[in-house]
Parts: structure tokens; C-alpha cells; sequence
């Protein structure tokens, strides 16, 4: 079974979604519930949960502070789920590390697939090899990124990023197939979230951030050495 901690004050929104989860399939999804942010952090580091659902406006403490927060400790998925639709708010969400963001109204289904997806990515639930390039190694049976010899901890985006690089060494892949296998969907707004994404990634990577090669006018490429 999945643990999720759903941050909202709406009660409606807290209702339709713990709902739509635990009947959605028996026994898959529990939901726990905070409805302000300093509850909302406090459960998230005295419990394991396997994915976020963030609010961003929230009493005491917003959706974007809890991320801060939780990302010096973890890399547990976060999605926000939110009705702000600044870019700006966007691209600030991903830049604190969250691996979603979810503009409301949105379709239940569609958060839950979401959900569902990121999940099972994180986890790397379907055994695979070991994809590798010189120093850098990711290993999808258990989620681990090494670079030069030390365990580097990704956001779910980041490492699918890296993965499917990994997976088309020396193969130029474009941003529009990055963000269709890595997002399932994309516009113009995603390409500016990929930027964020991969600059991230390539800081995380440290020297071995250099093995991503962005390809003017066609998209980016890892070496294989």
C-alpha cells in the first residue's frame, strides 16, 4: 500500500481526492490529511510517506516553505496541487525541488495517474540493467544514481530525465520526447520547466553534469565514454 500526505485547508478538495483514492482501487492508496503547512511538515518527518500532495496557499506555513524544508532531508515525489497559474510560481515550485505541479480545477483521474506514475518511478519497480556512462550509473531496480562514487539524490523528474539520456547514450533526444516519456504531455510553458529540470540535474551530477550535451536546435544528448 501507497502513504500519502495530502496538505490542503479546502475541505471539499480534501474530501473529493482522499476519496477518489481509497475507492479508486482497494487497498493501493491511504491518504492522511493535514489542513495547515506546520502540520503538514511535521508529519512529513515523523512519518515515511510515498508521495506529497502539497497545496501552495496555506495557513501558517505555504506548500512552497514545506518544500524547502522537506528537500533537505528527503526525496520523497511532491506535487503541488494549487490554483495559482503564475509561471513564475511554477518554475519557482520545480526549482525547490518538486517533481509536479497541478493547476486546479484538474481531473481526479488525471491527478491520480500522476500520482501513480511518480510513485513507481521513484521506487524503480520494473527491473531493468544497470544504464551507465563513465563515473555516472543509474540503477533502475533500486532507484540509486551514483556519480564519481557517491550516491546523488534526484527529484523523480530529474532521474527520468537522466534515465531515458542514459538509456540513448550518444542519441540526440529532443525536448519535445523528453517531456512526452518523462511529463506525458508538454507545451510551451513544460519547455521552460525543462530548463529548470536539467540545469538542476546537471549541478546534482557535479563534474559528470558535462556529460549532458545540449544540441542547439535539436535537444540534448549524454555522452558515452
Amino acid at each position: 500500500m501507497y502513504h500519502i500526505l495530502l496538505v490542503e485547508d479546502d475541505r471539499n478538495i480534501q474530501t473529493l481526492i482522499a476519496n477518489y483514492f481509497t475507492k479508486k482501487e482497494k487497498d493501493v492508496f491511504a491518504i492522511e490529511i493535514a489542513s495547515d503547512g506546520q502540520t503538514g511538515l511535521e508529519k512529513a518527518y515523523e512519518n515515511h510517506y510515498d508521495c506529497l500532495l502539497l497545496d501552495v496557499m496555506l495557513p501558517e506555513l505555504d506548500g512552497f516553505e514545506i518544500c524547502r524544508e522537506i528537500r533537505r532531508e528527503s526525496d520523497v515525489p511532491i506535487i503541488f496541487i494549487t490554483a495559482r497559474t503564475d509561471e513564475s510560481d511554477m518554475l519557482n515550485g520545480y526549482a525547490l525541488g518538486c517533481d509536479d505541479y497541478v493547476v486546479k480545477p484538474f481531473p481526479l483521474p488525471v491527478l491520480y495517474q500522476k500520482v501513480n506514475a511518480l510513485i513507481k518511478r521513484s521506487k524503480g519497480l520494473v527491473r531493468s540493467k544497470v544504464f551507465s556512462s563513465g563515473s555516472l550509473s543509474l540503477n533502475p531496480n533500486n532507484g540509486v544514481v551514483v556519480s564519481a562514487d557517491s550516491e546523488v539524490k534526484l527529484t523523480a523528474r530529474e532521474y527520468g530525465i537522466l534515465k531515458v539520456l542514459l538509456e540513448n547514450k550518444g542519441v540526440v533526444i529532443s525536448r519535445d520526447k523528453l517531456l512526452d516519456i518523462v511529463w506525458g504531455y508538454n507545451n510551451d510553458t513544460d519547455e521552460r520547466v525543462l530548463d529548470t529540470h536539467m540545469r538542476n540535474l546537471r549541478k546534482a551530477l557535479g563534474a559528470n553534469g558535462k556529460l549532458i550535451k545540449t544540441v542547439i536546435r535539436r535537444g540534448y544528448r549524454l555522452e558515452d565514454c
